[in-house]
This record gives C-alpha cells, sequence and structure tokens, in this order.
C-alpha cells in the first residue's frame, strides 16, 4: 500500500501497543492538554521485551480472543494492528481474515518488525504483514483499511483528534477503530494521571470525524471505544 503524501501528526512515542508494554514496563506519555515528564524508553531489544509483552500472564486480562471478536473480522479484510509490538495479537486478526485477506502489523521500530517477521513464519502466518511506519502517521493509504486494532497505545499519542482525523481517511467506508485502554479503577497499566477516560476517547474520535461509542466488552481492566466511518451512501 502506498504511503500518505504528508505526516499528519507527531507521536511521542514508539507504537508499541498490540504487543504493548505489560503492567510493569515503564511507560513514556505525553498528553494533549498538560505537558506530563517523560519516561524516555528504548524497544530496541524486540527479544527482551517479549518476555513482559507475551507473558503467558497477560492473556487472563488482556484478553486477546475477547478483544479480536470485538473487531467482527470477515474474510478478505485488511485489518490494522497498530502498534503491534511483537506481534501478541497476530494469530488471533491474521487467522479471521483468512488467505485472501491481509493483516497489516505497524511498529516504528525496526527492530520489532524483524522479530515479527520471525514470529509469523513461525506461526504460519504468510497473510500477516510486519511494516516500520512513521513515528508521526500510520503510512498507510486512504480507504486501504478495514479494522484498525489500537491497544494500550492511544493514551501515549499526542495531537489526539488529528490522528483520529488521519485514522478515519485510512479506513475504508464502513470501516471501524477500536481502541482498548485502561480504565481508572485497574492497578495496571500507566499512571492514573496519564490515562484517558473513554468517554474522552469517544469525544477524540469524534471530533476526528468518527462515529464513536463505548461497546460492550469482558475486559477486566480495559474499556473498548468503536469509531466508525460512515458507509458509502
Amino acid at each position: 500500500m502506498p504511503k500518505t503524501a504528508r505526516p499528519l501528526l507527531l507521536l511521542l512515542v514508539p507504537l508499541v501497543a498490540c504487543g504493548g508494554p505489560s503492567p510493569e514496563a515503564p511507560h513514556k506519555h505525553a498528553d494533549h492538554h498538560h505537558a506530563h515528564s517523560t519516561v524516555h524508553h528504548d524497544f530496541s531489544d524486540a527479544a527482551g521485551w517479549a518476555k513482559q509483552f507475551d507473558d503467558p500472564a497477560r492473556d487472563a486480562w488482556q484478553k486477546p480472543a475477547e478483544v479480536a471478536q470485538l473487531l467482527a473480522l470477515a474474510p478478505g479484510m485488511t485489518v490494522v494492528d497498530l502498534g503491534a509490538g511483537t506481534g501478541y495479537f497476530g494469530r488471533y486478526l491474521a487467522g479471521p481474515v483468512g488467505a485472501s485477506g491481509k493483516l497489516v502489523a505497524l511498529d516504528v521500530e525496526p527492530n520489532m518488525i524483524t522479530y515479527m517477521k520471525e514470529r509469523f513464519a513461525k506461526e504460519g502466518l504468510a497473510n500477516a504483514e510486519p511494516r516500520v511506519c512513521p513515528t508521526d502517521s500510520t503510512g498507510l493509504a486512504a480507504a486501504s483499511a478495514d479494522r484498525i486494532l489500537i491497544v494500550d497505545t492511544w493514551h501515549h499519542i499526542e495531537r489526539r483528534t488529528e490522528y483520529a482525523k488521519h485514522l478515519a481517511t485510512v479506513l475504508e467506508p464502513g470501516g471501524f477503530v477500536l481502541i482498548v485502554d485502561f480504565t481508572q479503577e485497574t492497578d495496571k497499566g500507566p499512571p492514573r494521571e496519564h490515562r484517558i477516560r473513554a468517554e474522552q476517547v469517544v469525544e477524540e474520535l469524534g471530533a476526528g470525524g468518527l462515529d464513536a461509542t463505548i461497546v460492550e466488552e469482558a475486559l477486566p481492566d480495559q474499556y473498548a471505544v468503536k469509531g466508525s466511518k460512515k458507509p458509502s451512501p
């Protein structure tokens, strides 16, 4: 898929959500309302991060199969894992879209891409394509994705309304983005002052031109917000 002509915004951290930091991993944060200090963080050691991102204990609270079900994937779709990290969600996304579909796994860290390529080959995910993406854009063409999954990352992004506008251009008409992030109540995730409430995510996606709603889920520590692009007339 060709890249968009111009980056649309600046992300202050690597997009590592979908293989994202475990609750114990230090985070690097930005807030679009207030300036917070950041914890600078190197994600180049993919194998080292895999011990946290892919810890079997994560499955109990992240519930990857349930998250994938919220995407309502079907054969032939293109699904984007934005901030795929080590490819934690890979098999849950590539399987449902089938050989006629595609998983595009994006991350800004080249070592993560190398790690995912090896991982997906071992897992037999021939329809999964890891790609390095810009730090300030997905790098995807307009109307090129049916679904976009962003897990444990939305709270990292500065100028989120602008990014939501970009996501709206990337989505096919009738497609949607699903944002999964930490609740205020859980003891997992980043410090509470860096978390974003689900209602705020709805506002940000709505300001970006998407029809956003909080969706029903069974996640113990997180919420899910869906932002849909209107179908073609």
